[in-house]
C-alpha cells in the first residue's frame, strides 16, 4: 500500500487535488517514519515529539526535562530550525540507524555503531525519503496552466541532530520539532512530518494562545488519529493560574479530549527571558508521566498499539478520500481528452466535405485549371497542394479553438497546449502539414506513372504521367467542377482504369489527412498522457486498502 500511495499523483489542480496531494504527503510520512518500523519492532522505543505554535516555549521545556541545554531557545522566530532528538545513550543506536526516520540525515552521529533493529528482506535497501527528488512546482511545461505540480530537483535531506542524555529513562526520546507554524514554509512541513513520526504528541501551547486555532487544529488531529497524546499549558502566571487551568479543561472536556492528560507550567522568573532552564519542580509531573510511560511495560506496549492502531484506523478514510481523488483525476483526463478528440473528429468531417463540395479547386488553383494545360501541369499540381494545405491547417487551427474552449470551460481548469511553436519533435503546425501534403502528392505521382506504364501495355496511345497526375488532382479536390478532369483521364486512360485510379487516389487523401489529423491530436494530447493518471492508479489503491482491512 506504501508503493502505491507513493505512486499516486494528482496533477491537475481539481478542487479536491491539494487535499489529496496532502493527505498522500501525511500517509507517507506515518507510513515511512512511524507505521512501518513500529510495526516491524513494536518493542522498540518510544519516540515522543514535542509540537506547538511559535514562542511556546517547546525548547526550554525539552532542556529542562533533559537537565541541560540541547536544543536552542531564545526569542528569535524561528528559533528551531533543525530538529533535536534526544535519548538515552542505550537507545542511541536505534535512532542513528537511516532506516527509522528515513526521510532526516543525523548530524553529529558519525562513528555511531549500526544495529539491525529488525530483519530486513535480504538484500533489500533502506527506504529512501517520500518525495525525495521532487519538489512542487508550476505545471506549466505540461499543459500550458498554472497549477501545481511535481519537478524533478536534487534538494538535499533535512537535517536531524542527534543528542544523548542520561536524564531521560531507556525507552523514550524527546524530539524537538519546529514551530507548526513558522512563517518558513519548510519548517511548517517538517514539523508536521514529524508529528506524523511520533508515539506520543506533547502539544504546547501558552496561557496567551491555549484557545487559538493552531493549537486546536492539532488537538483535533490526535484525537483523529487517536494518538497517545499530553499538553502542556506553559507560561501561566501564577495569578490565574488555576483559572486558565480550568477553563483549558473545560475546553477539553467538551472536544472529548478531557481525558488527555494536562500539565500547567507557570510563569517563573528563570524562564522569562527564554534561554535558561525551568525548574525541576516545574516539570516534575511532566517527567513523571513521561518516566511512567518509559519504565512501564503495560503503559509503554498501550502507548504504541494505541497510536498504530489509529493510524490503521484513520486509514479507512484517507485511502477511500485518496482513492476518490484518484477516479476525479482520471475523469478529468478523460473527460480533456474527449474534448480533443471529439474536436478533430468535427475536423475530419469538415475536410471530407469540403473535398467533396471542391473547396480546394478555387482561387491560385481555379484559375490554372481554367488555364490548362496552358499553365501547365506542375503549376497546376502545385496551386492544388496548396490549396489542400490550406484547408487542413484551417481544419486544425479550428479543432484547437474549439477544444479550448471546452477545456476552459472543464473543473479542470488548464489551459489547452498548443504545440505550434516549433517545440514538438516535427517542427511548427504548417511544416508537418506542408510535409504530409508533398507526401501525398508525391503518392498521386508515382500511382500516375503506374497507371500510364500500364495504359502502355495495351492499345491506347501513350499520355503523359503529368499531365495525368494533374487531371487526378482536379478530379479529386474540384467536386462539381472537377468533373471535366475525370472525363479527360477517362478518354486517356479509359473508364475502368480511371475509375480504379481515383479510388485509390481517395484512399491515399483519406489515409494521409486521418494520419496528420492523429498526429496533431496525439501532440495536443502528449501533455495529458504524461500525467499516467490511469484508472489503475485508483484500482490498487482501493485493492490493496481491501487486503490490509481484511487482516488488520
Amino acid at each position: 500500500m506504501r508503493d502505491h500511495v507513493d505512486a499516486a499523483r494528482f496533477p491537475l489542480p481539481l478542487p479536491g487535488a491539494p487535499r489529496a496531494r496532502r493527505t498522500r504527503q501525511e500517509l507517507l510520512a506515518q507510513l515511512d517514519d512511524y507505521l512501518m518500523p513500529r510495526l516491524r519492532a513494536p518493542e522498540a522505543p518510544l519516540l515522543a515529539v514535542v509540537g506547538g505554535s511559535t514562542g511556546a516555549g517547546k525548547s526550554t521545556l525539552v532542556n529542562s526535562l533533559v537537565g541541560r541545554r540541547v536544543s536552542e531557545a531564545g526569542v528569535l522566530r524561528p528559533t528551531t530550525r533543525t530538529p533535536v532528538l534526544v535519548c538515552h545513550p542505550r537507545d542511541r543506536a536505534w535512532f542513528a540507524d537511516p532506516r527509522i526516520l528515513p526521510g532526516f540525515a543525523r548530524e553529529s552521529v558519525a562513528g555511531l555503531p549500526r544495529q539491525d533493529c529488525w530483519e530486513l528482506d535480504a538484500g533489500r535497501p533502506a527506504r529512501p525519503r517520500h518525495g525525495a527528488g521532487h519538489r512542487e512546482g508550476r505545471f506549466e511545461d505540461a499543459t500550458g496552466g498554472t497549477h501545481r505540480g511535481s519537478l524533478a530537483d536534487d534538494a538535499e535531506l533535512p537535517c536531524l541532530r542527534l543528542e544523548v542524555a542520561d536524564a531521560l529513562p531507556p525507552g523514550l526520546a524527546l524530539l524537538d520539532a519546529p514551530d507548526v507554524d513558522s512563517l518558513v514554509a519548510a519548517n511548517r512541513e517538517l514539523a508536521a512530518q514529524l508529528l506524523c513520526a511520533a508515539d506520543i504528541w506533547i502539544l504546547v501551547t501558552t496561557a496567551a494562545r491555549y484557545a487559538d486555532a493552531v493549537p486546536w487544529h492539532l488537538l483535533r488531529s490526535a484525537k483523529e488519529y487517536d494518538v497517545a497524546l499530553g499538553t502542556v499549558l506553559d507560561r501561566v502566571p501564577h495569578q490565574i493560574a488555576d483559572e486558565v487551568s480550568r477553563h483549558y479543561a473545560a475546553l477539553l472536556t467538551k472536544a472529548g479530549l478531557g481525558d488527555v492528560p494536562r500539565f500547567t507550567v507557570p510563569e517563573l522568573p528563570e524562564s522569562a527571558d527564554g534561554g535558561g532552564l525551568l525548574p525541576r519542580t516545574a516539570v516534575h509531573e511532566l517527567r513523571e508521566w513521561l518516566r511512567h510511560c518509559a519504565d512501564d511495560a503495560a503503559t509503554r506496549g498501550a502507548a504504541a498499539r494505541r497510536t498504530a492502531t489509529g493510524v490503521l484506523t484513520s486509514l479507512r478514510k484517507r485511502m477511500p478520500a485518496l482513492a476518490g481523488a484518484s477516479a476525479a483525476q482520471h475523469a478529468a483526463v478523460v473527460r480533456l481528452t474527449g474534448h480533443v478528440a471529439g474536436a478533430y473528429r468535427c475536423a475530419a468531417e469538415r475536410v471530407t466535405e469540403a473535398v467533396e463540395r471542391g473547396e480546394v479547386l478555387c482561387g491560385a488553383a481555379l484559375a490554372r485549371w481554367r488555364g490548362y494545360p496552358a499553365s501547365g501541369p506542375e503549376a497546376l499540381q502545385s496551386a492544388l497542394a496548396d490549396g489542400c494545405a490550406a484547408l487542413l491547417r484551417t481544419a486544425v487551427d479550428l479543432a484547437d479553438e474549439t477544444a479550448a474552449e471546452r477545456w476552459r470551460l472543464d473543473p479542470a481548469d488548464v489551459v489547452f497546449p498548443r504545440p505550434q511553436d516549433g517545440s514538438a519533435g516535427g517542427g511548427d503546425m504548417a511544416e508537418r502539414i506542408a510535409g504530409a501534403v508533398r507526401r501525398w502528392r508525391t503518392a498521386l505521382t508515382d500511382l500516375a506513372y503506374e497507371e500510364v506504364r500500364f495504359a502502355r501495355d495495351g492499345e491506347r496511345a501513350p499520355a503523359d504521367p503529368e499531365d495525368i497526375a494533374a487531371l487526378l488532382g482536379v478530379a479529386l479536390l474540384g467536386g462539381r467542377r472537377g468533373r471535366g478532369a475525370g472525363e479527360q483521364l477517362a478518354e486517356r486512360l479509359g473508364a475502368l482504369a480511371a475509375l480504379r485510379m481515383r479510388d485509390r487516389a481517395a484512399d491515399e487523401l483519406s489515409a494521409m489527412v486521418d494520419e496528420l489529423l492523429r498526429a496533431e491530436r496525439e501532440l495536443r494530447l502528449a501533455p495529458l498522457d504524461a500525467l499516467d493518471v490511469s484508472p489503475r492508479q485508483q484500482a490498487t489503491l482501493i485493492a490493496t486498502f481491501s487486503v490490509l482491512q481484511k487482516v488488520s
